[in-house]
């Protein structure tokens, strides 16, 4: 099982869907599982739980680093 893919593929659809995020911020491992359709070994759900939660983050100072660069060019 690739984590990477794993990870891209949680992030992708958790990020389309706003009860998905509240679910993830309240019980990953359910979520995740019910994202990737598949029951994972505690190990690999810790690695993808982790991975996606840096995932979010980047994304989430990025996306205000943009909305700063936008809002300084006005």
């Amino acid at each position: 099982m690739d984590v990477k893919e794993q990870i891209t593929k949680a992030v992708e659809k958790i990020t389309k869907d706003k009860d998905l995020q509240e679910q993830f911020q309240k019980e990953p491992v359910k979520a995740l599982e019910s994202v990737l359709g598949v029951d994972l070994p505690d190990e690999v759900v810790e690695q993808v739980i982790q991975g996606v939660k840096a995932k979010l983050t980047v994304d989430k100072v990025s996306g205000a680093v943009d909305a700063l660069k936008g809002f300084i060019k006005k």
